[in-house]
Protein backbone atom coordinates (compact mmCIF):
# COMPACT_ATOMS: atom_id res chain seq x y z
CA UNK A 1 0.00 0.00 0.00
CA UNK A 2 1.27 3.69 -0.64
CA UNK A 3 2.13 5.59 2.23
CA UNK A 4 0.72 9.20 1.97
CA UNK A 5 3.27 10.89 0.33
CA UNK A 6 3.88 8.51 -2.28
CA UNK A 7 -0.02 8.51 -3.07
CA UNK A 8 -0.07 11.87 -3.21
CA UNK A 9 3.00 12.13 -5.46
CA UNK A 10 1.56 9.91 -7.86
CA UNK A 11 -2.28 11.26 -7.77
CA UNK A 12 -1.49 13.11 -10.85
CA UNK A 13 -1.49 9.71 -12.77
CA UNK A 14 -4.66 8.36 -11.88
CA UNK A 15 -7.51 9.07 -14.70
CA UNK A 16 -10.03 11.15 -14.12
CA UNK A 17 -9.34 13.43 -11.75
CA UNK A 18 -9.26 17.21 -12.05
CA UNK A 19 -5.94 18.51 -13.76
CA UNK A 20 -6.46 21.94 -12.29
CA UNK A 21 -5.62 19.56 -8.66
CA UNK A 22 -1.67 20.17 -8.39
CA UNK A 23 -2.08 24.31 -8.87
CA UNK A 24 -4.83 24.30 -6.30
CA UNK A 25 -2.34 23.14 -3.40
CA UNK A 26 -0.56 25.97 -3.23
CA UNK A 27 -0.91 26.85 0.58
CA UNK A 28 -0.30 30.26 1.88
CA UNK A 29 2.85 30.44 4.57
CA UNK A 30 1.21 33.60 5.87
CA UNK A 31 0.57 32.21 9.58
CA UNK A 32 -1.18 34.51 12.24
CA UNK A 33 -2.86 33.34 15.27
CA UNK A 34 -6.38 35.13 13.77
CA UNK A 35 -6.63 32.28 10.71
CA UNK A 36 -6.85 29.66 13.36
CA UNK A 37 -10.78 28.93 12.90
CA UNK A 38 -13.90 30.87 11.61
CA UNK A 39 -15.62 33.10 14.01
CA UNK A 40 -19.00 31.34 13.72
CA UNK A 41 -22.09 33.35 13.13
CA UNK A 42 -24.82 33.67 14.86
CA UNK A 43 -27.04 30.72 13.97
CA UNK A 44 -30.92 29.94 15.06
CA UNK A 45 -31.81 26.70 17.08
CA UNK A 46 -31.69 23.49 15.38
CA UNK A 47 -28.39 24.81 13.26
CA UNK A 48 -25.99 24.34 16.55
CA UNK A 49 -22.60 23.19 15.82
CA UNK A 50 -22.32 21.93 19.36
CA UNK A 51 -25.12 20.78 21.90
CA UNK A 52 -25.74 20.01 25.35
CA UNK A 53 -26.35 16.31 26.39
CA UNK A 54 -25.95 13.93 28.74
CA UNK A 55 -23.61 11.11 27.56
CA UNK A 56 -23.40 8.69 30.63
CA UNK A 57 -22.96 5.28 29.44
CA UNK A 58 -21.51 6.15 25.87
CA UNK A 59 -17.86 6.40 26.84
CA UNK A 60 -16.60 9.37 24.83
CA UNK A 61 -13.12 10.41 25.51
CA UNK A 62 -12.66 13.76 27.49
CA UNK A 63 -11.35 17.00 25.52
CA UNK A 64 -8.26 16.50 27.91
CA UNK A 65 -7.20 13.68 29.37
CA UNK A 66 -3.63 12.12 30.60
CA UNK A 67 -2.89 11.02 26.88
CA UNK A 68 -3.95 14.38 25.19
CA UNK A 69 -0.26 15.10 25.18
CA UNK A 70 1.03 11.99 23.40
CA UNK A 71 -2.29 12.78 21.48
CA UNK A 72 -1.53 15.77 20.21
CA UNK A 73 2.12 14.84 19.12
CA UNK A 74 0.81 12.19 16.99
CA UNK A 75 -1.66 15.00 15.53
CA UNK A 76 1.74 17.38 14.59
CA UNK A 77 3.15 14.58 12.99
CA UNK A 78 0.45 13.78 10.63
CA UNK A 79 0.21 17.63 9.60
CA UNK A 80 3.85 17.72 9.25
CA UNK A 81 3.70 14.94 7.11
CA UNK A 82 0.64 16.95 4.90
CA UNK A 83 2.48 19.78 5.01
CA UNK A 84 5.79 18.00 3.39
CA UNK A 85 3.59 16.71 0.83
CA UNK A 86 2.20 20.18 -0.44
CA UNK A 87 -0.84 20.58 2.15
CA UNK A 88 -4.34 20.17 0.35
CA UNK A 89 -6.28 21.52 -2.71
CA UNK A 90 -8.76 24.57 -2.19
CA UNK A 91 -12.19 23.99 -2.14
CA UNK A 92 -14.10 26.10 -4.83
CA UNK A 93 -17.30 27.88 -4.59
CA UNK A 94 -19.86 25.10 -5.84
CA UNK A 95 -22.98 23.83 -4.75
CA UNK A 96 -21.57 21.17 -2.65
CA UNK A 97 -24.76 18.89 -1.21
CA UNK A 98 -26.12 15.21 -1.54
CA UNK A 99 -26.56 14.79 -5.59
CA UNK A 100 -23.80 17.30 -6.64
CA UNK A 101 -21.53 15.98 -9.32
CA UNK A 102 -18.84 17.15 -10.93
CA UNK A 103 -14.96 18.31 -10.52
CA UNK A 104 -16.24 20.29 -7.35
CA UNK A 105 -17.05 16.93 -5.82
CA UNK A 106 -13.43 15.90 -7.03
CA UNK A 107 -11.42 18.44 -5.42
CA UNK A 108 -13.74 18.15 -2.04
CA UNK A 109 -13.07 14.60 -2.26
CA UNK A 110 -9.23 15.13 -2.24
CA UNK A 111 -9.07 17.94 0.78
CA UNK A 112 -11.05 15.10 2.67
CA UNK A 113 -8.60 12.49 2.32
CA UNK A 114 -5.61 14.88 2.71
CA UNK A 115 -7.19 14.87 6.35
CA UNK A 116 -7.94 11.38 7.10
CA UNK A 117 -11.92 12.03 6.74
CA UNK A 118 -11.79 10.27 3.83
CA UNK A 119 -9.61 6.93 2.77
CA UNK A 120 -7.82 6.70 -0.28
CA UNK A 121 -9.41 4.37 -2.14
CA UNK A 122 -12.61 7.28 -2.15
CA UNK A 123 -10.64 8.78 -5.28
CA UNK A 124 -10.53 5.62 -7.26
CA UNK A 125 -14.05 5.09 -7.02
CA UNK A 126 -16.17 3.82 -9.83
CA UNK A 127 -17.62 7.94 -9.91
CA UNK A 128 -15.39 10.23 -8.01
CA UNK A 129 -17.49 13.32 -8.81
CA UNK A 130 -20.90 11.94 -6.88
CA UNK A 131 -21.65 13.16 -4.04
CA UNK A 132 -22.32 10.27 -2.51
CA UNK A 133 -23.25 8.72 0.84
CA UNK A 134 -19.77 8.58 2.07
CA UNK A 135 -18.94 11.79 1.20
CA UNK A 136 -21.47 12.80 3.20
CA UNK A 137 -20.47 11.62 6.70
CA UNK A 138 -17.09 12.53 5.88
CA UNK A 139 -18.36 16.13 5.51
CA UNK A 140 -20.12 15.65 8.70
CA UNK A 141 -17.29 14.07 10.80
CA UNK A 142 -15.03 17.42 9.44
CA UNK A 143 -17.65 19.55 10.97
CA UNK A 144 -18.02 17.76 14.44
CA UNK A 145 -14.14 18.38 14.30
CA UNK A 146 -14.85 22.17 13.59
CA UNK A 147 -17.49 23.25 15.87
CA UNK A 148 -19.80 23.25 13.33
CA UNK A 149 -23.91 21.63 12.51
CA UNK A 150 -22.93 18.46 10.99
CA UNK A 151 -25.35 18.50 7.95
CA UNK A 152 -23.07 17.11 5.49
CA UNK A 153 -23.58 19.99 3.12
CA UNK A 154 -20.38 22.46 2.10
CA UNK A 155 -21.96 25.81 3.35
CA UNK A 156 -20.22 28.95 3.21
CA UNK A 157 -18.79 28.02 7.14
CA UNK A 158 -17.42 24.64 6.36
CA UNK A 159 -16.14 26.01 3.01
CA UNK A 160 -14.21 28.68 4.86
CA UNK A 161 -12.91 25.92 7.59
CA UNK A 162 -12.09 23.67 4.72
CA UNK A 163 -10.00 26.60 2.79
CA UNK A 164 -7.80 27.21 5.91
CA UNK A 165 -4.37 25.82 5.12
CA UNK A 166 -2.62 23.40 6.29
CA UNK A 167 0.18 25.31 7.39
CA UNK A 168 -2.07 27.03 9.71
CA UNK A 169 -3.87 24.25 11.04
CA UNK A 170 0.15 22.86 11.71
CA UNK A 171 0.79 26.47 13.47
CA UNK A 172 -2.06 26.09 15.58
CA UNK A 173 -1.52 22.64 16.59
CA UNK A 174 2.03 23.56 18.06
CA UNK A 175 0.43 26.58 19.75
CA UNK A 176 -1.68 24.03 22.00
CA UNK A 177 1.25 22.46 22.98
CA UNK A 178 2.41 24.25 25.79
CA UNK A 179 -1.16 24.76 26.87
CA UNK A 180 -2.63 21.08 27.14
CA UNK A 181 0.78 20.40 28.77
CA UNK A 182 0.11 22.66 31.51
CA UNK A 183 -3.89 22.10 32.22
CA UNK A 184 -3.07 18.08 32.24
CA UNK A 185 -0.87 18.40 35.01
CA UNK A 186 -4.10 19.10 37.27
CA UNK A 187 -6.54 16.63 35.94
CA UNK A 188 -7.85 14.84 39.05
CA UNK A 189 -10.38 11.86 38.94
CA UNK A 190 -13.41 14.25 38.30
CA UNK A 191 -12.64 17.57 36.61
CA UNK A 192 -15.45 20.12 34.62
CA UNK A 193 -13.52 21.03 31.36
CA UNK A 194 -14.50 24.26 30.26
CA UNK A 195 -12.87 25.10 26.78
CA UNK A 196 -13.65 29.03 26.11
CA UNK A 197 -12.76 28.77 21.92
CA UNK A 198 -15.13 25.97 21.80
CA UNK A 199 -18.09 27.39 24.40
CA UNK A 200 -18.66 24.44 26.13
CA UNK A 201 -18.11 22.27 29.42
CA UNK A 202 -17.58 18.88 30.07
CA UNK A 203 -18.43 17.19 32.78
CA UNK A 204 -15.48 14.43 33.37
CA UNK A 205 -15.48 11.32 35.13
CA UNK A 206 -12.17 9.34 35.16
CA UNK A 207 -11.37 10.46 31.35
CA UNK A 208 -14.85 10.23 30.04
CA UNK A 209 -17.49 12.44 29.79
CA UNK A 210 -20.34 12.02 31.81
CA UNK A 211 -22.21 15.16 30.52
CA UNK A 212 -21.30 18.08 27.85
CA UNK A 213 -23.01 21.49 27.89
CA UNK A 214 -23.12 24.63 26.04
CA UNK A 215 -21.90 27.67 27.58
CA UNK A 216 -21.75 31.49 27.37
CA UNK A 217 -18.14 33.06 27.73
CA UNK A 218 -17.18 36.20 28.01
CA UNK A 219 -17.30 38.90 25.31
CA UNK A 220 -14.45 39.98 22.99
CA UNK A 221 -13.78 43.49 25.16
CA UNK A 222 -14.79 41.28 28.71
CA UNK A 223 -12.56 37.93 27.90
CA UNK A 224 -12.74 34.98 29.79
CA UNK A 225 -9.65 34.01 32.39
CA UNK A 226 -8.30 30.70 31.97
CA UNK A 227 -7.73 29.13 35.66
CA UNK A 228 -6.99 25.66 37.40
CA UNK A 229 -9.32 25.22 40.55
CA UNK A 230 -11.89 23.24 41.97
CA UNK A 231 -15.62 23.89 42.97
CA UNK A 232 -15.85 24.73 47.00
CA UNK A 233 -19.69 25.55 47.25
CA UNK A 234 -22.73 25.79 45.13
CA UNK A 235 -24.91 28.96 45.85
CA UNK A 236 -28.99 28.06 45.12
CA UNK A 237 -31.18 31.09 44.90
CA UNK A 238 -28.11 33.62 44.66
CA UNK A 239 -28.06 37.34 44.95
CA UNK A 240 -25.91 38.73 42.65
CA UNK A 241 -23.31 41.52 44.12
CA UNK A 242 -22.46 43.35 40.95
CA UNK A 243 -18.74 43.92 40.35
CA UNK A 244 -18.09 47.91 39.85
CA UNK A 245 -17.07 47.30 36.58
CA UNK A 246 -20.71 45.90 35.57
CA UNK A 247 -22.14 49.07 37.84
CA UNK A 248 -20.03 51.33 35.90
CA UNK A 249 -20.96 50.47 31.87
CA UNK A 250 -23.87 48.55 32.45
CA UNK A 251 -26.53 48.78 35.63
CA UNK A 252 -25.84 53.20 35.91
CA UNK A 253 -26.18 53.85 32.31
CA UNK A 254 -29.53 51.51 32.29
CA UNK A 255 -30.67 53.42 35.34
CA UNK A 256 -29.75 57.18 34.17
CA UNK A 257 -32.26 55.99 30.99
CA UNK A 258 -34.97 54.51 33.19
CA UNK A 259 -35.39 55.56 36.56
CA UNK A 260 -37.26 52.68 37.42
CA UNK A 261 -34.47 50.42 36.48
CA UNK A 262 -33.39 48.98 39.37
CA UNK A 263 -36.92 48.45 41.13
CA UNK A 264 -37.98 46.38 38.15
CA UNK A 265 -34.90 44.07 37.89
CA UNK A 266 -35.05 44.00 41.99
CA UNK A 267 -31.62 45.67 43.00
CA UNK A 268 -31.13 47.06 46.04
CA UNK A 269 -28.09 49.41 46.63
CA UNK A 270 -26.14 49.62 50.05
CA UNK A 271 -23.72 51.96 51.17
CA UNK A 272 -21.21 49.68 51.16
CA UNK A 273 -20.95 45.66 51.80
CA UNK A 274 -22.35 45.57 54.80
CA UNK A 275 -23.69 49.10 55.25
CA UNK A 276 -27.29 50.31 55.29
CA UNK A 277 -29.56 50.37 52.48
CA UNK A 278 -30.30 54.07 50.69
CA UNK A 279 -32.64 55.05 48.61
CA UNK A 280 -31.37 54.89 44.85
CA UNK A 281 -33.29 58.17 43.86
CA UNK A 282 -31.39 60.79 46.09
CA UNK A 283 -28.37 60.04 44.71
CA UNK A 284 -26.90 61.67 41.41
CA UNK A 285 -25.92 59.29 39.41
CA UNK A 286 -24.77 60.98 36.81
CA UNK A 287 -21.85 62.08 38.33
CA UNK A 288 -21.60 58.99 40.98
CA UNK A 289 -18.32 56.31 40.25
CA UNK A 290 -19.36 52.46 40.03
CA UNK A 291 -17.69 51.67 43.15
CA UNK A 292 -19.48 54.26 45.77
CA UNK A 293 -22.37 51.52 46.57
CA UNK A 294 -22.74 48.65 46.77
CA UNK A 295 -25.46 46.60 44.20
CA UNK A 296 -27.17 43.61 44.76
CA UNK A 297 -29.61 42.04 43.28
CA UNK A 298 -32.30 39.72 45.08
CA UNK A 299 -32.97 36.04 44.14
CA UNK A 300 -35.83 35.69 41.91
CA UNK A 301 -36.93 35.33 38.20
CA UNK A 302 -34.99 38.19 36.97
CA UNK A 303 -31.47 37.64 38.93
CA UNK A 304 -28.65 37.64 36.34
CA UNK A 305 -27.14 34.17 38.10
CA UNK A 306 -30.59 32.57 37.91
CA UNK A 307 -31.42 29.21 40.00
CA UNK A 308 -27.37 28.39 41.19
CA UNK A 309 -23.82 29.54 40.84
CA UNK A 310 -21.08 27.43 41.31
CA UNK A 311 -18.11 28.82 43.32
CA UNK A 312 -14.26 28.04 43.09
CA UNK A 313 -11.63 29.47 44.16
CA UNK A 314 -9.67 32.29 42.14
CA UNK A 315 -8.09 35.79 41.66
CA UNK A 316 -10.13 36.54 38.63
CA UNK A 317 -13.63 36.88 41.21
CA UNK A 318 -15.44 34.57 38.54
CA UNK A 319 -18.00 31.34 38.49
CA UNK A 320 -20.29 29.75 36.48
CA UNK A 321 -23.88 30.33 37.13
CA UNK A 322 -27.44 29.61 35.89
CA UNK A 323 -29.04 32.29 33.27
CA UNK A 324 -32.96 33.40 33.13
CA UNK A 325 -32.22 34.50 29.48
CA UNK A 326 -32.44 30.85 27.49
CA UNK A 327 -31.63 32.06 24.36
CA UNK A 328 -28.39 32.87 24.72
CA UNK A 329 -27.43 29.67 24.24
CA UNK A 330 -29.53 29.50 21.27
CA UNK A 331 -26.13 30.55 19.16
CA UNK A 332 -22.72 29.36 18.13
CA UNK A 333 -21.23 32.98 18.42
CA UNK A 334 -21.72 32.46 22.80
CA UNK A 335 -18.90 35.11 23.35
CA UNK A 336 -21.31 37.36 25.56
CA UNK A 337 -20.90 37.50 29.33
CA UNK A 338 -18.66 40.06 31.35
CA UNK A 339 -16.07 36.88 32.14
CA UNK A 340 -18.28 34.34 33.99
CA UNK A 341 -19.42 30.99 32.36
CA UNK A 342 -23.40 30.54 31.63
CA UNK A 343 -23.92 26.79 31.74
CA UNK A 344 -27.17 25.15 30.04
CA UNK A 345 -28.87 22.99 31.77
CA UNK A 346 -27.18 23.51 34.52
CA UNK A 347 -28.89 21.25 37.02
CA UNK A 348 -27.62 18.02 34.98
CA UNK A 349 -24.11 19.65 36.17
CA UNK A 350 -25.02 20.58 40.26
CA UNK A 351 -26.56 16.88 40.24
CA UNK A 352 -23.29 15.22 38.87
CA UNK A 353 -20.84 17.56 41.31
CA UNK A 354 -23.09 16.65 44.06
CA UNK A 355 -23.31 12.81 43.29
CA UNK A 356 -23.51 11.02 46.31
CA UNK A 357 -23.08 13.69 48.83
CA UNK A 358 -24.85 13.06 52.24
CA UNK A 359 -27.66 15.12 52.36
CA UNK A 360 -28.47 15.64 48.57
CA UNK A 361 -30.12 14.03 46.32
CA UNK A 362 -31.95 14.99 42.81
CA UNK A 363 -34.90 15.90 43.63
CA UNK A 364 -33.54 18.30 45.95
CA UNK A 365 -32.72 20.94 43.54
CA UNK A 366 -35.99 21.93 42.75
CA UNK A 367 -37.08 21.91 46.35
CA UNK A 368 -34.43 24.25 47.30
CA UNK A 369 -34.86 26.75 44.41
CA UNK A 370 -38.62 26.99 44.46
CA UNK A 371 -37.85 28.34 48.17
CA UNK A 372 -36.16 31.46 46.67
CA UNK A 373 -34.34 31.47 49.72
CA UNK A 374 -30.38 32.10 49.28
CA UNK A 375 -28.55 29.09 49.89
CA UNK A 376 -24.71 27.51 49.96
CA UNK A 377 -24.18 24.10 49.85
CA UNK A 378 -20.26 22.97 50.55
CA UNK A 379 -19.14 20.07 48.06
CA UNK A 380 -17.48 17.37 49.63
CA UNK A 381 -15.92 15.37 47.17
CA UNK A 382 -15.07 18.48 44.57
CA UNK A 383 -14.25 18.25 40.55
CA UNK A 384 -11.66 20.10 39.61
CA UNK A 385 -12.22 23.28 37.67
CA UNK A 386 -10.36 23.82 34.39
CA UNK A 387 -10.94 27.05 32.76
CA UNK A 388 -8.88 26.60 29.34
CA UNK A 389 -8.16 28.50 26.17
CA UNK A 390 -7.66 25.38 23.39
CA UNK A 391 -7.76 26.29 20.07
CA UNK A 392 -6.59 22.85 18.98
CA UNK A 393 -6.29 19.37 20.39
CA UNK A 394 -6.67 15.43 20.31
CA UNK A 395 -8.71 13.21 21.74
CA UNK A 396 -8.12 9.84 22.41
CA UNK A 397 -9.98 8.43 20.04
CA UNK A 398 -7.89 10.02 17.09
CA UNK A 399 -9.97 13.28 16.41
CA UNK A 400 -8.73 16.28 15.72
CA UNK A 401 -10.34 19.12 17.13
CA UNK A 402 -9.88 23.12 15.89
CA UNK A 403 -11.78 26.03 17.40
CA UNK A 404 -11.78 30.08 16.41
CA UNK A 405 -9.04 31.65 18.19
CA UNK A 406 -11.77 34.18 19.50
CA UNK A 407 -9.00 36.13 21.66
CA UNK A 408 -6.54 36.67 19.01
CA UNK A 409 -4.31 34.76 21.59
CA UNK A 410 -2.25 32.27 19.13
CA UNK A 411 1.15 33.13 18.25
CA UNK A 412 1.59 34.74 21.99
CA UNK A 413 2.52 32.42 24.45
CA UNK A 414 -0.86 32.88 26.39
CA UNK A 415 -1.89 30.03 28.96
CA UNK A 416 -3.45 30.74 32.28
CA UNK A 417 -4.06 34.48 33.27
CA UNK A 418 -6.47 37.00 31.92
CA UNK A 419 -6.28 38.08 28.71
CA UNK A 420 -6.63 41.65 27.38
CA UNK A 421 -9.77 42.61 25.37
CA UNK A 422 -9.93 41.23 22.21
CA UNK A 423 -11.39 44.19 20.93
CA UNK A 424 -15.15 43.47 18.38
CA UNK A 425 -16.09 40.94 15.59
Amino acid sequence: MLNRRQFWTSLAAISGLVAAAPAALAQTQDLTGSITSITPQTAISGKLGTKTENLEGRNEPAMLTFNSPEALIGAISSYEEIVAAGGWPEVPKAKLQKGAKGAAVITLRQRLVRENFLPFESLTVEKPEAYDADVISAVKSFQVSHGVAPSGNVDERTRAELNISADARLFTLRENQPRIATFVQSLGQRNILVNIPSVQLEAVQDGVVFARHNVVAGKLERPSPTLISAVSDINFNPYWRAPASIVERDIIPKLLKDPNYLYEMNIRVFDGVNGPEIDPALVDWANTPGERYFFRQESGDNNALGMVKINFKNEHMVYMHDTPHREDFGGNARYQSSGCVRVDKVRLLVDWIMNGQDGYSDDQFELITASQESYAVPVQNPPNVLFMYLTAWATDDGRVNFRPDIYSLDGTGFILGQPEPAGLF
